[in-house]
């Protein structure tokens, strides 16, 4: 990451930049406003710290910029512009077996149903297993249970997001 270069950006091109990261427009204009960040550490303490600020429809807005656990196409088509940051997140899933692959299909399906957004986990690092065993584990929580479950595995995702960018 390179907060020199952050710093020194357009609003609006800080704006795209950190979209890239997270698609909740309150927390991209929370980061572009607490310019200049004065390193690495500044910039993560007031992500979290405008993270920590929103509400949960904001959360909602940063959930609705991952594509479905296992939805290849939708993460090849939809999210184009986070490519080059998000590339990897999901590699584990291309090997998985068609059996895995439909299983997270199904239990997505239910997740949503169920909760009203999707399945937000950090996959980096997570076979389409493990993702699929904690998709289901995570089905038995209540709403707010599982809000503050997608939040904080979304703070990861930006996180790593952040230490993409350059």
């Amino acid at each position: 990451m390179n907060v020199a270069h952050l710093n020194q950006l357009t609003e609006q091109q800080a704006t795209e930049r950190l979209l890239q990261c997270c698609s909740s427009s309150a927390w991209v204009s929370a980061l572009v406003q607490a310019r200049p960040f004065l390193d690495k550490n500044d910039l993560v303490a007031k992500a979290d710290l405008a993270w920590q600020n929103l509400t949960e429809a904001d959360y909602l807005a940063a959930f609705a910029g991952h594509p479905q656990i296992g939805d290849l196409a939708t993460l090849r088509a939809k999210y184009a512009n986070t490519q080059a940051l998000a590339s990897d997140e999901q590699s584990a899933v291309r090997a998985a077996s068609e059996q895995v692959i439909a299983s997270l299909a199904q239990a997505n399906a239910q997740y949503l149903e169920k909760f009203g957004f999707i399945f937000i986990v950090c996959a980096t690092g997570k076979t389409a297993e493990q993702m699929l065993a904690l998709l289901q584990q995570r089905l038995v929580n209540d709403k707010a249970t599982e809000l503050r479950n997608a939040a904080a595995e979304q703070r990861k995702i930006f996180h790593l997001r952040l230490e993409k960018l350059s």
